[in-house]
């Protein structure tokens, strides 16, 4: 169509309308080696819960979510027992910091709008530090790469969520 006929037809579509725009959005790009599969966690609604599996002494083997009440799939992979962290309501993650290096994710540590933080694995290795470019923005999802023994690479998300 030439665009004068789409300028026309546009205005007529009614997924027009109903059609986010995300301009809170910003991405904390990767860190990390970034060897093995590629993940991206996913979920409806905010993220309410975190649990993360750790090597004591070494590096972070998974990571997981959970959006409102449903946790989402683990990426990486479990062992032995995981550190949980349970936001309270509007408790959002407003910051992900951390240590790593060509091979692994050694630690993460989650800050929340409360001030509260979930610090796993070892301060060991090169150090980054992930939040949002919006003040009203969140942590919306991470991805990143896993192998068979843990997360490789990690990067955060961040964007407003809207709630009815």
């Amino acid at each position: 169509l030439a665009s004068s006929a789409v300028d026309y037809f546009l205005p007529l579509l009614p997924w027009k309308l109903s059609v986010p725009t995300f301009i809170h959005y910003s991405y904390s790009r990767d860190v990390g080696g970034g060897s093995g599969s590629s993940f991206s966690t996913e979920g409806e609604g905010r993220i309410t819960a975190i649990r993360v599996w750790e090597i004591y002494g070494a590096y972070i083997t998974g990571i997981q979510l959970r959006y409102d009440n449903s946790w989402a799939d683990v990426v990486g992979r479990i062992y032995d027992t995981p550190q949980e962290m349970e936001l309270f309501d509007g408790e959002a993650i407003d910051q992900i910091s951390g240590k790593f290096d060509n091979n692994y994710i050694y630690q993460v540590i989650f800050g929340t709008s409360r001030g509260r933080s979930l610090i796993v694995g070892q301060p060991t290795q090169g150090s980054f530090n992930f939040y949002p470019n919006h003040p009203d923005a969140e942590l919306r999802l991470l991805s990143g790469r896993f192998n068979g023994n843990g997360i490789t690479s990690l990067g955060a998300h961040w964007g407003v969520v809207f709630t009815h």
